[in-house]
């Protein structure tokens, strides 16, 4: 299992890419059917991942602590299914389901929106502050696959409680580690 960094080739205080991307069902949703008034918090995951696994359910209850300060949150898978087939949009329902999300989980399926947020891995985080401007792009936490360490959101709820203090974003930030995103042939992050 080879981690690849997030790239943070989106700079701190960029505003939030558009997007239009249909969930499982084929429901269209965008940026603003998914920000809140205080944020948005994005992530780039998928369902087969074991760095998305295991972080999973801590995901489902920073989701809750996100909702109930009126940030908003969105899951978007990104990875080919034609390459990974545990990553089809049929299965995520069922990922999302086991794992309590309540939040909108979304098909890029063109991965136009891994390309606009410099997208590299699963799971790359994103958080942005009400005026949809870039506070934070890093890890969870320090906890990966079998390190023994804590899953708890140390560095993302760092993040969050200073941008809603009205703080500037937290330093250092660490960057996301994990699987790398599957491309499609020929559709690979250009920094990568």
């Amino acid at each position: 299992m080879a981690e690849v960094p997030s790239t943070h080739l989106l700079n701190l205080q960029s505003p939030a890419p558009e997007f239009e991307l249909p969930d499982a069902s084929g429901e269209l949703v965008t940026l603003d059917d998914v920000r809140g008034p205080r944020g948005l918090f994005v992530m780039f995951v998928c369902n087969h991942c074991p760095y998305v696994v295991h972080l999973a359910d801590a995901l489902a209850i920073f989701a809750k602590e996100c909702d109930a300060a009126n940030v908003g949150v969105v899951a978007i898978n990104s990875n080919d299914p034609t390459r990974y087939a545990a990553d089809a949009a049929d299965k995520m329902p069922t990922f999302a389901q086991k794992h309590s999300w309540e939040f909108p989980y979304l098909v890029d399926a063109d991965q136009t929106a891994a390309h606009a947020y410099h997208a590299a891995c699963t799971p790359d985080f994103f958080l942005f502050d009400g005026e949809l401007r870039l506070q934070y792009a890093g890890q969870f936490d320090n906890s990966r696959p079998g390190n023994g360490k804590p899953v708890d959101g140390a560095d993302l709820r760092q993040a969050l409680t200073a941008m809603l203090a009205g703080q500037p974003p937290c330093a250092p930030q660490r960057p996301s580690t994990g699987c790398s995103i599957k491309w499609k042939p020929g559709n690979e992050l250009a920094a990568i």
